[in-house]
């Protein structure tokens, strides 16, 4: 039997189009994926896998594979003329997650890792096949492939999605533009070092002008250097292995060894985005939808978040699960995230580079009450988890997020919901609710009243037949009948806010959608979040 013809067309197999694909993919969406490139990526680009992108890459059921390979990264730590000025810890206390680290391991490998997933679900990158045009219309996109050969094939496509980069044809076949700016120039540079610095630190170098980056990768003595101010002459390697050499070396006030650079690379700081991220049947995603400083490592991370986010919706609206509104969530929730992920870039850009003549100084006394005031000091610490984990991101103004239809409780609508390593590994309930969070489908988590409702569970019985192809419905319950989500003590209840006769409906990539409660009202929140029960509507493929 010949395979199915696609429903989505993706340009751009790095970890945005991977994502896309992977996840429709295991939705049982047919999906074709092209790349212009002759073959994988072989040059060093981004390092940092972050904390919600881990929880992500776990619900995909990719982690495991890309654990092991990468470098944890628990810490910050900045010098200057030979002293250690201060050395921050991770704070993740007010973001519980079981990643609470950065996943340090080349974009390369991340990308194997995602490929292999991919093609075991049956969809093979196709390199060297380039989209030069498209032509959008009401119901499909007829786009023109240009093949290695020469060869030019015109196809005609339900849906298409671009994960081009930051050059995207996509989008400026569309007619949309990056707006913003471009700010500063900086070199990076990958090297081996044996400096003695512990490679569980990014460390921040004043080098009096400017600064230095080191972040390590997973080899041993292997480090990307990323330097804000000698950008000249990279051409020569030996030049810019001398000049680090010295930099480094009066920073950290001891001699060090800097090896010949095996990558090198100049590039422009820009801070840009588009104003939408849907065009019809198009989509944009990562750096064709927006292009950050890598100061903070936003790049690749903020990319596969707006595949994933992007990806459950399309493919429930593909297979009749949800009406077309559903789609419009993809627009109104990531565009306001990159707006965000922007400003935090920017403060990220202004603290490493540390500019200002005032920056020394600032830099000496600032660190020193920091070391003397533990409180301030952890203040700090959460603030700069928070600008840059991802798991502070929340959708309280989507169009998929219901106000608390009963008593308020967090999280609240718009949240992740998660929790740290010791609890998932701790309580049963909460064990039991992460391995859910890695079905595909709506999560919705009802608890009955007290002394047991008979209407309520009828209630439940009627969403699972209407919806539970969409919808995966649970019980929590002490233990009891097999399929509930076991809660001895009523820890999960309590810590999600969870009271009798209350439901949660949890999205599929692991937000609250609604917190409501009574049995009449579950259908209606599903419905307001442009769910169809089953049989109701069936999307054009």
């Amino acid at each position: 039997m010949a395979d199915p013809a696609p429903a989505v067309l993706i340009a751009g197999a790095g970890p945005v189009g991977l994502t896309t694909a992977h996840e429709l993919a295991r939705r049982g969406v047919p999906v074709r994926l092209v790349d212009a490139a002759p073959g994988p990526a072989t040059s060093s680009r981004a390092l940092a896998v972050h904390a919600r992108t881990m929880e992500v890459l776990e619900q995909m059921g990719a982690l495991d594979r890309l654990l092991p390979l990468g470098r944890r990264v628990t810490h910050f730590t900045m010098h200057r003329r030979g002293r250690t000025l201060i050395r921050f810890d991770t704070n993740y206390r007010s973001l519980p997650t079981r990643y609470p680290f950065s996943l340090m391991v080349d974009q390369v490998v991340t990308e194997q890792v995602l490929r292999e997933r991919t093609a075991e679900l049956g969809v093979p990158v196709e390199w060297g096949v380039e989209l030069t045009a498209l032509q959008t219309g009401p119901d499909s996109v007829l786009v023109t492939l240009r093949h290695a050969d020469g060869r030019t094939e015109e196809t005609r496509v339900p849906w298409l999605v671009g994960a081009d980069g930051g050059r995207s044809t996509v989008r400026k076949q569309l007619g949309m533009r990056l707006i913003g700016d471009s700010t500063e120039v900086w070199l990076n540079a990958d090297v081996t070092l044996d400096a003695d610095l512990p490679p569980d630190s990014n460390h921040l170098l004043h080098t009096e002008p400017g600064t230095l980056l080191l972040v390590p990768f997973p080899e041993p003595g292997k480090w990307r250097v990323v330097d804000t101010v000698d950008t000249d002459g990279a051409e020569d390697r030996e030049l810019v292995r001398r000049r680090l050499a010295d930099k480094i070396g009066r920073a950290l006030g001891r001699p060090v060894q800097v090896g010949t650079p095996t990558w090198l690379s100049v590039f422009t700081v820009q801070q840009r985005q588009i104003t939408r991220m849907r065009e019809g049947r198009c989509f944009l995603a990562g750096d064709a939808a927006h292009v950050h400083s890598p100061a903070s490592g936003q790049g690749m991370n903020s990319g596969i978040q707006d595949a994933y986010n992007l990806a459950w919706k399309l493919a429930d609206v593909i297979r009749g699960h949800a009406g077309p509104a559903l789609l419009d969530s993809y627009d109104a929730e990531r565009v306001p995230t990159g707006a965000v992920l922007l400003r935090s870039t920017r403060t990220a850009t202004a603290l490493v580079s540390l500019r200002t003549a005032l920056a020394p100084a600032l830099l000496t006394v600032g660190t020193a009450a920091l070391r003397r005031i533990t409180p301030l000091r952890r203040k700090v610490e959460g603030r700069m988890i928070r600008g840059f984990c991802g798991l502070a991101l929340a959708y309280p103004d989507s169009p998929l997020t219901r106000p608390a239809g009963s008593r308020a409780g967090r999280p609240s609508p718009g949240d992740r919901v998660g929790c740290d390593a010791r609890t998932a590994a701790g309580h049963p309930g909460w064990s039991a609710l992460c391995a859910e969070l890695a079905d595909p489908r709506w999560t919705l988590l009802a608890t009955p009243a007290e002394g047991g409702s008979t209407g309520y569970r009828e209630a439940l019985a009627r969403v699972e037949r209407l919806f539970g192809s969409a919808v995966s419905v649970r019980t929590v319950a002490d233990p009891g009948a097999p399929g509930e989500l076991p809660d001895p003590g009523g820890v999960l209840r309590r810590e999600l806010g969870l009271a009798p006769g209350e439901f949660l409906l949890i999205r599929p990539d692991g937000h609250l959608a609604a917190r409501d409660r009574g049995p009449e009202r579950c259908l209606d929140v599903l419905r307001d979040c442009a769910l169809l029960p089953e049989g109701a509507a069936h999307a054009p493929h």
